[in-house]
This record gives structure tokens, C-alpha cells and sequence, in this order.
């Protein structure tokens, strides 16, 4: 049954988040993992734990890009995540695991794990290997989520990696009368969700990235595996939840749309 939720209570609603995010910063799973961004943890692997948590909120390794200290897959980590993480627990009754969670496409241990979040895939760089792997994912029922890549170029990149994945599969447009946007949240408005850069050039898209697409990508059996937000960038409305000049109408959306995500993989 789908809920509707009303962030009349904005602020106090980012104050909480911001005292979630500190509280799960604070109390880690317990998981034994390697360092990866800022020194957060990174699944390794030669580890053969199983997840402790009904839901893990899993962030995709993958080669591609670059950032200060680390690859594009890194963009917004750990901020992102575990305010996210914080609001999952908040708004839902899913057991989910406290602290965030790095997973290479080449560790065994990514099929422990139904759901994976990646961002800033316009730099993705995928081998027939990784290609592989990634199809056998999603044939074992794994859903994905991508995120934060903007314009033309970078989604004929993304376009081409998933051509390797699903060469018979396809790509197309979202209505919201989809069960995506009503199997949690009815969510019957879907817009532009600018990164924070806004505050620097004064527009919500970037590149030529004027228009905000949400996508699904189907395998060759028309089943639903990967949900794209194009032109949008809900990992920066997350990390910048808890912070006065980030918009609340931008979070609160993310903050739909991404749980929605994550009931839908669960149920579908």
C-alpha cells in the first residue's frame, strides 16, 4: 500500500536527520573491512561474511574518473550515504545496517547484496569481465540504482556500458504512473534535483544537462534492473540534508525517491 508523506515539518525533520546522521556515524555494524574514502570501510575480497542486516545500502566500486583522493564512484561518499541511512531508518522499519558500505564489482561478495547504489557513471569504464559479473547480478534478481551524471556525453558513455550488460536489453522513460514512484511514497511529481554546485552558477543543471530524466534500463527479458536518475544528482540533496541552505523541497524528494527505490527492489 502506497503512503503519502508531507514534509510540513521541514526543518525539524532536517535537524533530526542531522542528529541520525552523527548518532550512525558514530555506531558501526561491527563488519571487518579495509579502508576506502576518508578511511570508511570497503568490503575486501577475501571476506565471506553475510550480511548482517535485513538491508544494506551498498555503494558499486567500479574503475572509471576521478576525484581528490579517489575514483567518481566516490563522489559525495561517506556524507551521502549515511544521511541517507539515517533517513531510511527513520521513515521506514527496515533493519538496516548503520554505516556505509563499499563493494568492487569484482568482489565475490557483491552478490550478498540485492541493491547497489553507483554514482557519477557517465566515467564508467567496464571490462567484458566486469560486464559479466554485472549480468550474472542482475540475473540472480539484483537491482541498481545510478545517480549524478549530467549531459550528452557522459550518457552516451553510460549508454554504451550498458549495451555491454544487456546487449538485447533497452532503456526508456519512467511515467509516474509506474509502480516505482507509488510502492512506498506516492510520488506523482517528478523534477530536477540540482547538486550544490547551484549555488555557484545559479542554475539546477549542469553541462547541457537542462532536462532531468528518470529511466529504467530492462534486460532482454523486459524486467526492470536498473533505475537511472539522469540530470539529477540525489547524492548531493542527501549529503546536504542537514545543512539550512540545501532546499528542503530538493531532499525531501530525494528522500522519496530513493526509499521508493529501495521497497521497489525488495518487492518487484
Amino acid at each position: 500500500m502506497a503512503h503519502s508523506f508531507h514534509w510540513s515539518r521541514g526543518l525539524a525533520g532536517v535537524l533530526l536527520l542531522a542528529a541520525l546522521l552523527a548518532q550512525a556515524a558514530q555506531r558501526p555494524d561491527g563488519e571487518t573491512n579495509r579502508a576506502g574514502p576518508e578511511g570508511v570501510p570497503l568490503q575486501s575480497d577475501n571476506q565471506a561474511k553475510l550480511p548482517k542486516k535485513e538491508f544494506t545500502f551498498a555503494r558499486l566500486v567500479f574503475r572509471g574518473g576521478s576525484g581528490w583522493r579517489f575514483g567518481a564512484w566516490a563522489t559525495d561518499a561517506p556524507k551521502a550515504d549515511v544521511t541517507f541511512i539515517a533517513g531510511i531508518r527513520r521513515l521506514t522499519n527496515l533493519d538496516v545496517r548503520q554505516s556505509q558500505f563499499y563493494v568492487p564489482i569484482t568482489s565475490p561478495e557483491l552478490f550478498h547484496y540485492p541493491f547497489l547504489y553507483a554514482v557519477e557513471v557517465g566515467y564508467l569504464e567496464l571490462s567484458e569481465q566486469e560486464a559479466e559479473i554485472l549480468r550474472e547480478y542482475f540475473r540472480r534478481g539484483g537491482f541498481m540504482v545510478v545517480d549524478d551524471f549530467h549531459g550528452t556525453l557522459e550518457w552516451s558513455n553510460f549508454q554504451s556500458q550498458m549495451h555491454k550488460v544487456f546487449p538485447g536489453g533497452r532503456i526508456e522513460d519512467l511515467p509516474t504512473s509506474h509502480p516505482m514512484f507509488h510502492c512506498f511514497f506516492d510520488i506523482d511529481e517528478i523534477f530536477q534535483i540540482p547538486g550544490v554546485i547551484m549555488f555557484y552558477s545559479g542554475t539546477t543543471y549542469e553541462k547541457d544537462g537542462y532536462n532531468p530524466h528518470f529511466r529504467g534500463v530492462f534486460d532482454g527479458d523486459g524486467q526492470l534492473k536498473v533505475m537511472v536518475n539522469f540530470n539529477s544528482d540525489l547524492g548531493d540533496a542527501w549529503e546536504w540534508a542537514d545543512v539550512p541552505f540545501y532546499p528542503e523541497k530538493y531532499s525531501s524528494a530525494a528522500y522519496r525517491l530513493g526509499i521508493n527505490y529501495i521497497i521497489y527492489s525488495m518487492t518487484h
